[in-house]
């Protein structure tokens, strides 16, 4: 991917009014990039970088599909879409990734995320769904079980190359860190995970078509009831894909049309990075207005004082 001029405008900026007063204010850096990654709009620096924490999750699933460990193991769109979830720890969330494991003969055991605070076991982590994929990778490729979440492994290492090779980056250019659930998780600029979530929408290989196909048909794995990224998929039927990171990192694609948008919240806010997304979405003409109004009211309304508003353009002033 060659490196292209440096894009800045101003941030949006995220107001929260109390009773009309500003209170606080967030900013937020938002970039649109077409499947050739070049910036086709922009909020603030569309190289302001970050982890891009739970928004790897599409493409981290993506071996599960290119390596074949998909169709041996007679798993589902459903469980792909739970794979590339940040999910809520539901009964049937849990019990899907359950399921993922014991197609490929594994036990929860050898989940390496953690078991959180006030529950049972590690499937009800929001990211099991990912981990049990990493891990039925390892089982088919015949791969160490262990260690899969070690940066050197043959999975990560898998990972890594794949989602370089479609920024055309060497792998070696990226900053690596731990997720709080242990898997690894990469620093990278904002144009960078717009051209990404462009390329997952393009429709340029059956693996990225199925993993689309996987998080529009099954919204409710990747978030849960009243989840932002189920809630947006499920109302757009399909012509959205969304997917959140933690410390205000939220990236979306616009199906079949080749185009990404991705967003941080330099606060790490995640009511600002909602804001700023319906924002983003209303003006591109992503969403319609009665699903921009429908989502906003979830969202945006905080209590009877309080209120979220917008100041900024997401544009190529």
């Amino acid at each position: 991917m060659p490196r292209p001029s440096r894009i800045s405008t101003a941030p949006l900026a995220v107001q929260l009014l109390r009773e009309g007063i500003v209170e606080s204010v967030h900013q937020v850096h938002a970039a649109v990039a077409d499947s050739r990654g070049r910036i086709l709009s922009v909020a603030g620096d569309a190289e302001h970088a970050s982890f891009i924490r739970s928004a790897l999750k599409p493409f981290q699933a993506m071996t599960v599909t290119a390596t074949g460990a998909l169709d041996a193991f007679n798993l589902t769109d459903k469980d792909l879409a739970v794979m590339c979830g940040s999910h809520q720890g539901l009964t049937a969330q849990a019990r899907q990734v359950f399921g993922i494991l014991w197609r490929a003969d594994l036990e929860p055991g050898c989940l390496q995320c953690p078991i959180p605070a006030g529950k049972q076991s590690p499937l009800e982590h929001n990211c099991s769904g990912k981990h049990a994929g990493m891990l039925a990778v390892c089982k088919q490729q015949g791969w160490e079980l262990s260690s899969y979440l070690q940066r050197n492994h043959p999975l990560q290492k898998e990972i890594l190359n794949r989602f370089s090779g479609l920024l055309e980056m060497p792998s070696d250019e990226f900053i690596c860190a731990h997720d709080d659930c242990g898997a690894p998780t990469y620093f990278m600029q904002l144009r960078q995970m717009a051209t990404l979530y462009a390329k997952l929408a393009s429709g340029e290989n059956l693996e990225m078509e199925r993993v689309v196909r996987a998080m529009t048909h099954h919204p409710e794995m990747v978030s849960g009831p009243q989840g932002f990224d189920t809630e947006l998929m499920r109302l757009t039927q399909g012509e959205i894909l969304s997917k959140s990171g933690a410390e205000g990192i939220q990236c979306i694609s616009r199906v079949g049309d080749g185009l990404g948008l991705a967003l941080k919240a330099v606060d790490g806010s995640r009511r600002a990075k909602y804001a700023a997304a319906l924002h983003a979405l209303r003006q591109l003409g992503w969403i319609s207005p009665d699903i921009a109004d429908a989502l906003a009211e979830t969202y945006l309304n905080l209590s009877n004082y309080k209120r979220l508003d917008m100041v900024g353009d997401i544009s190529l002033d």
